[in-house]
């Protein structure tokens, strides 16, 4: 019994940490639209709120594909953007 427990907690660690399960939830992390409420700091200069903040850090590793990417371009690479990201604690990213 304990040998066939070891052996399902086994598996079930190595599909976890499996590099194809880690890339497809990074991809559905990856969801500009819920940066939504970081636009007005971005565009405004404004205090970033927390839910921006925490939003933003949620997606620190998808910043690198905003920055490549024309629509988002302009929202990540301004110098409000670069202070945004430092309000919130998010190192800025050269890609």
């Amino acid at each position: 019994m304990k040998f066939m427990t070891i052996m399902v907690i086994t598996f079930v660690i190595i599909v976890m940490s499996s590099p194809i399960l880690m890339k497809a939830e990074m991809a559905q992390s990856c969801v500009p639209a819920e940066l939504m409420s970081c636009l007005p700091a971005m565009t405004t200069g404004k205090q970033p709120t927390k839910d921006c903040c925490d939003k933003l850090i949620e997606q620190k590793a998808c910043l690198c594909g905003y920055i490549k990417n024309p629509l988002y371009r302009i929202f990540t690479i301004s110098l409000v953007a670069c202070k945004v990201l430092e309000t919130c604690k998010v190192p800025y990213i050269s890609c």
